[in-house]
Formats: C-alpha cells, structure tokens, sequence
C-alpha cells in the first residue's frame, strides 16, 4: 500500500464517522470483469473494490502460474479428483468473510450451493448486495435455499417483492476468481464438475463489519432468551456462551483477535526507522499498510472497549488489559505519523 492509497482510505472511514455504510446497498447493475495482472494493482484493488465493498471477477491470467491449474486436473482439462484424493483427502470445511474463489469446490455437474452469505463458488453466481436479502425472508426470518426455484419465485409474485433488486448472474470460467464481498449473500450453481479454492479473510477494510456482525448475534441471542434474564444467574455469560455455539466466537474470543493481530503489527512497526515510511517494492508488509492496520484495529477496539456487554466480560485474565492494548496502539500511531 502507498501513502495515497492509505490517505483514501482514512478518508472514506473519516465519513463514515465510526459507523458501517448504509445497511441496504443497491445491487451494481454489473460486475467488473479485470484482464490484465499487468496493469492492475494493489491499489487499484484496494481503492475500487475492496474498500467500497464491490464484486468484481479476475481473468485467469491471474492465477496462470498455479500449480493448482496443473496439478489438479486432468489432461482434458477436467476435475483430476483420484490426484486430490490422494494427496489431500477430505475437504476442510468451509468458512466465513469476504471470500476470493477460483473455479470450483469439488462438485458435479448440477450441483451448487443453497443461498448464502459465503462460499464455495461454482459457475454461474447470483450475489446480492447487502440488505437487500432482508425481502427475502420468510416469516420465520430465514432465507430461501434457492432463489431461481419456480416456487420462491411466484412467492415472490405474491408479496410483492418485485422492488427488491434482483440478483447479478455471472459466468465464472476455469482460472477465474471472483471476488465476492463482506455481507453478500450468493448462490452458486455448477454448470459442470468443477473444484474451487476458497480464501476467506478479515482485514483493516471489513474489521468494523465483522464488530457490527457479532453485536448483532448477540443481540439476536439476547432477544431469544430474554424470558430468562431475571431468573438465570449470569444471564450475560450465558449469552456469550450460546453466541459462540452459534457464530463460533464470542466477544472475549474477538479481543483476542484483535490482539493478536495487533501485538504482530506493533512488533513491524517497531522495526520501521526515520525515512522508512514510505512503500517499499517487494516487502513483505509495508509501513503504510502496517499504519493503516493499526489506525483500523484501534477504531474497532475503541468501540469494543466501550461496549457496554463487552464490559460485562470478565477481562480480569486478559493480558494487556484491552484499555492498555488500545493505548499501545494510539501511542503506535502518533509515532509513525511523525516519521
């Protein structure tokens, strides 16, 4: 990351002034299609899809030189499964986040994935921005397995969904990646035996996303078993004990999180000398991307601290104290910032 690239960024989290984008985004009326690695960067990534939050597909010039595309798949060109079976076994299962996937998952032809909020990817994709699946829910709050089948849609008809944007469709052929971001819900069908590599991360531009998400889950939890609040002894730990079941982390969990990526981003920047702020070709994390992360991890944990259920946790075991972690940070900041 350069400094200018960092400089856009701190600005367009300057105006959301702590707070996510609008919770319904209007659904793009297409997907960018990206062809050549060669003239397109990090930053262009960065500043036009990352940080917006958009979807966009990568030619398979981009991943030309993975062993993956030679490796897995036959002479004919087809799934090589006996060679990942082999070598690899059972599949790991899948995850959560943003996702950056190349053609597709171990699956047949005709098969796909049930409407989601992430992941495996297939041939042709349906995503949707977020909010906008909040039509779809059915009066349970749950989502459709499928949104192309003949029933949802006359459903559809019939409440008067039509104003809802309708999902993009694209073909995704083999090399190809496709970006899906932060809080899209997708649908994939295969349109042939495809394997897919799935990539899912958090980082400085969806962290406060992942923040907003698990207050959410609490607060769903909460609201689920509210009846009991005044009768269950440590009805708030309780809380966090069924969240965890359900998200599979809790608020204590997300601290440690945020830690670990922090002291690991105090530990570069310590390293950083007068005159070294600058983008160096080839590094392996460069100070502006190290600045930037470290600005993101301390907006987020300066909400965690204040969170009133976060404040509820027992943090007497946690070292640093999240208080201290978050001054470490500032401190961090204010140093680099005068280099």
């Amino acid at each position: 990351m350069d400094r200018e690239t960092r400089l856009f960024a701190e600005c367009h989290f300057r105006r959301l002034r702590g707070r996510l984008p609008s919770r319904v985004c209007p659904t793009p009326d297409r997907v960018d299609f990206i062809e050549n690695p060669d003239s397109f960067s990090y930053a262009d990534f960065f500043k036009g899809y990352l940080l917006p939050n958009l979807p966009c597909i990568f030619s398979s010039a981009f991943t030309e030189g993975w062993g993956s595309r030679r490796h897995w798949v036959t002479p004919s060109g087809k799934p090589d499964f006996d060679y990942l079976l082999q070598n690899y076994g059972t599949p790991l299962p899948k995850a959560y986040s943003p996702c950056l996937c190349t053609s597709p998952l171990t699956g047949s032809t005709s098969t796909g994935t049930p409407w989601m909020w992430t992941t495996t990817v297939s041939s042709t994709w349906g995503p949707l921005a977020p909010g906008q699946e909040e039509a779809l829910r059915d009066c349970h709050g749950g989502l459709p397995y499928d949104v192309t089948a003949p029933a949802f849609l006359e459903s559809c008809r019939h409440r008067g969904l039509n104003h809802c944007s309708p999902p993009l469709e694209v073909t995704q052929e083999a090399g190809e990646m496709v970006f899906v971001p932060s809080g899209w819900h997708h649908q994939v069908h295969n349109m042939e035996d495809t394997i897919s590599i799935n990539h899912n991360w958090v980082n400085g531009c969806n962290l406060a996303n992942m923040w907003h998400f698990l207050q959410q889950e609490l607060r769903a939890v909460q609201q689920e078993v509210s009846e009991w609040k005044d009768t269950m002894p440590d009805w708030h730990h309780h809380c966090q004990v069924i969240m965890r079941s359900c998200s599979g982390i809790n608020f204590e969990e997300f601290y440690h999180f945020l830690k670990v990526i922090a002291k690991r981003r105090l530990l570069l920047a310590k390293e950083i000398g007068p005159g070294e702020v600058e983008y160096r070709e080839g590094s392996r994390l460069d100070p502006q991307q190290i600045i930037f992360d470290i600005s993101r991890i301390a907006e987020v944990l300066a909400s965690v601290v204040v969170n009133p259920d976060f404040q509820r946790v027992d943090t007497s075991m946690l070292t640093p104290q999240p208080e201290d972690l978050l001054q470490q940070l500032e401190e961090t900041m204010a140093a680099m910032e005068s280099l």
